[in-house]
């Protein structure tokens, strides 16, 4: 149905209540800071394996430098093929030098080698995340946020093709199809509530001592504690590419309404101004 149709309904509606508003803008900080300080734990041993132990000479991703021809540069590898990224990742500009370290200091927490402040921040984040995330699921089943907002139905499934089509043509739904997330919103929140978040949290417990032994069969679930590892930072940039789409998507949608949905719960519908576009896709 499209705001043509149904003239009487009002274009501002509530749209997020202020617990969802309140534990997104806390993901958000949570998710920034975990990424930072994570890079820098990743520093101080800049490569990943797969099993329970580190293969030291077949490493299935690594970040470091090495010499050539007298001359050092920074290289990343994947699966035993390398090149060379000197000036961002293996070798990068500190206080001027050129400094051999995996991720660059503008991007680490805290920017200087400190492996230690790094844990803690990391830790601290990662709980608060954790309990940021359970009143977020809590609130979510109690007032079916989930059920009405999350979760699509068997026809906007249908639709999954045509909402693709849409997006890639940046034919935006407004009006009565706006009312609600479209197709692909709610299955990528889907996917990133209830598979990566839940998926990065479980594979970094493994890597804590303490939860490694409340929780011994997590080890074995995700295939080893170094193939946990290489899951956690695979998540981690997953994580990273949904938090880019994301703010496109804010920018090519409307900032203003979109920040003013987040920030006091009102968006603006708009005018339902592609008659095309009549799924609430």
């Amino acid at each position: 149905m499209t705001q043509a149709m149904n003239p009487a309904r009002p274009r501002l509606i509530k749209r997020h209540s202020a617990l969802v508003r309140v534990t997104h803008w806390i993901n958000a900080l949570c998710l920034v800071l975990l990424l930072m300080s994570g890079l820098q734990i990743f520093n101080a041993h800049p490569a990943l394996y797969v099993g329970s132990k580190s293969d030291f000479s077949d490493p299935v991703f690594a970040i470091d430098s090495r010499d050539v021809n007298g001359h050092t540069e920074g290289y990343t590898a994947l699966l035993g093929h390398s090149v060379n990224t000197s000036g961002v990742l293996g070798l990068s500009d500190v206080a001027g030098q050129p400094t051999e370290r995996a991720f660059p200091s503008w991007i680490t927490l805290p920017s200087n080698q400190d492996l230690e402040t790094g844990r803690h921040w990391h830790f601290l984040m990662a709980w608060l995340l954790v309990i940021n995330g359970v009143l977020y699921l809590a609130h979510g089943l109690y007032s079916r946020h989930f059920a009405r907002d999350i979760v699509p139905d068997r026809d906007e499934l249908a639709h999954t093709g045509q909402a693709v089509v849409d997006h890639l043509k940046l034919r935006f739904p407004h009006g009565e199809n706006a009312r609600g997330y479209n197709v692909l919103q709610k299955l990528t929140y889907f996917a990133v509530i209830f598979v990566a978040l839940p998926l990065i949290v479980l594979a970094g417990w493994t890597m804590s001592p303490g939860l490694d032994a409340v929780f011994p069969f997590l080890t074995t679930v995700l295939g080893g504690r170094q193939t946990a590892r290489t899951i956690h930072f695979v998540v981690a940039w997953g994580l990273v590419a949904f938090f880019v789409v994301h703010i496109a998507m804010v920018l090519l949608t409307g900032v203003l309404n979109n920040m003013r949905s987040m920030i006091t719960g009102w968006f603006d519908t708009g005018e339902a101004k592609d008659s095309e576009v009549t799924t609430n896709a």
